[in-house]
């Protein structure tokens, strides 16, 4: 059985979750996120702990056993404390603004580029050069960061862009005569 998948998921305080045949659905302070289940898995909750079993002897279950305790126990996490990717802008006159749910833009084009955040997710800028973005969803929040990011990514010469807070970018040597 999948390592990952015996291990159970203990539920904080104000945490709540509702396992139906197709669907699990968990609700805590930051939110409600659902997500529907594998048939190949079995998912219970005895006493504020979830188990996820496999429900047939193949390979198949036993590895989507432990890939739904990955995605449940991130709910869980996104639900009470919540997930967040900061983004930082490299660049001469490279400027961030948020606009309530829109993230306005001057990463060196001619016109500014906005976009929008979808439901859940909100974006703030503590200075200029920095894109906080939060949200309850894992997996919209490293979407949203990965959308914003390829607006500019970080060019191999001088590393101007948008680069994620803990990326390395190794630039390339010029080329000599």
């Amino acid at each position: 059985m999948s390592r990952v998948g015996k291990m159970p998921i203990a539920l904080p305080q104000g945490v709540d979750v509702t396992i139906g045949a197709e669907q699990i659905s968990v609700k805590g302070a930051l939110g409600t996120l659902s997500r529907t289940l594998n048939p190949l898995v079995v998912v219970k909750n005895d006493a504020g702990k979830l188990t996820f079993t496999p429900a047939n002897d193949s390979a198949d279950a036993d590895a989507m056993s432990g890939t739904v305790r990955a995605l449940v126990a991130n709910m869980v996490s996104g639900v009470t404390k919540g997930f967040e990717r900061k983004l930082n802008l490299v660049g001469v006159g490279f400027r961030a603004q948020a606009q309530g749910q829109k993230l306005n833009l001057q990463i060196g084009f001619s016109h500014p580029v906005v976009k929008d955040m979808p439901a859940g997710i909100k974006v703030e800028c503590a200075t200029q050069t920095e894109i906080l973005i939060k949200g309850a969803d894992r997996q919209v929040v490293g979407q949203i960061a990965a959308e914003v990011r390829a607006f500019r990514p970080p060019e191999p010469y001088k590393g101007k862009g948008i680069r994620y807070s803990d990326e390395k970018v190794s630039l390339k040597e010029t080329k000599k005569k």
